[in-house]
């Protein structure tokens, strides 16, 4: 079976000042999200699913998946805030996403197949979904709980514009991710040491790492089964009076695998490559995005019109 690939494009672009998955870097047009799904295609997966708002359908549709339209089969699955368990009310005043392993848990009715989840706004590299559709299309067909993320150099997924978010990650002698940690501050500092924000906050203290660590970009292998545990745990989540409280607390994939490689009921391999990553996290990264994306085609590695 293909496997699927699974792009979150529900993020509100509050930092970049628009809907960044549309905005157009290619030479005609084309946006980060094709650069993937094209790569995607040519590493044999077989199905794309995009979470989106709905309030943005019609222009997605009309801008993105048209273009698709005869090349792969496509569907689209919704995130909004008021999206959970039965039993659970969403707190007033909350305009928040729940975060991404939230958005994940949105295609829980149109993916049963093995799928790889990305970032709609990075720029993987073509080498990343060939070394994650190879493990992903080699699983058994009744795989449980054997995932997989690819992981990427600190050093090379930073913006010079500011900071970054970044699952910093440990494994095992075997390859398997130990612990992944959402750093929601990560940046260079003036003598080019790589370092994050302690706590996550914006006055935390600068705690420096080495640029060769692993990091998670949101390039996650899961089999179906995934979409079950995650149902569970959203319910633990919202059930901690904390998470309700905090009206900008949020479910990420990373607390979601931790807990089921802490309790044994999952491994998830940590998958090299040799892709460097860009993206447009903040506005001022797009003119960088487009050179290096016009550089790509410039020497073949991709045409000039992508669909």
């Amino acid at each position: 079976m293909k496997p699927t690939l699974f792009l979150l494009a529900a993020g509100m672009g509050s930092r970049y000042g628009g809907l960044k998955q549309l905005d157009g870097v290619g030479p005609n047009g084309e946006t980060i999200m094709d650069y993937s799904i094209y790569d995607a295609i040519e590493a044999g997966f077989g199905k794309i699913v995009w979470v989106i708002r709905k309030d943005f359908e019609e222009q997605f549709r009309t801008q993105i998946l048209s273009k698709y339209e005869g090349k792969v089969k496509c569907e689209l699955c919704f995130q909004s805030i008021d999206a959970l368990p039965e039993g659970f009310t969403c707190p007033e005043g909350r305009q928040k996403p729940w975060g991404t392993n939230h958005a994940v848990l949105m295609g829980k009715d149109v993916i049963k197949e093995p799928f790889c989840v990305i970032n709609c706004d990075d720029f993987y590299n073509r080498d990343a979904f060939k070394v994650i559709g190879k493990f992903l299309a080699e699983l058994p067909e009744d795989a449980k709980g054997q995932y997989s993320m690819v992981g990427f150099r600190v050093g090379n997924t930073l913006s010079e514009n500011g900071t970054v978010s970044r699952g910093i990650c440990s494994k095992d002698e075997n390859g398997n991710l130990t612990t992944c940690v959402e750093r929601t501050k990560i940046g260079k500092l003036d003598n080019g040491a790589v370092a994050f924000r302690a706590d996550n906050k914006e006055d935390g203290e600068w705690i420096t790492i080495d640029e060769n660590t692993p990091v998670s970009m949101n390039m996650w292998g899961f089999t179906p089964d995934y979409f079950e545990y995650s149902e569970e745990y959203f319910k633990e989540f919202l059930s901690d009076p904390a998470n309700i409280e905090n009206l900008k607390s949020e479910f990420f994939i990373p607390l979601m695998v931790n807990k089921l490689i802490n309790e044994g009921t999952a491994t998830c391999k940590v998958l090299d490559t040799t892709s460097k990553w860009f993206g447009v996290t903040y506005a001022e990264d797009r003119p960088d995005t487009v050179a290096r994306i016009a550089s790509l085609v410039d020497d073949g590695t991709y045409p000039n019109k992508l669909f």
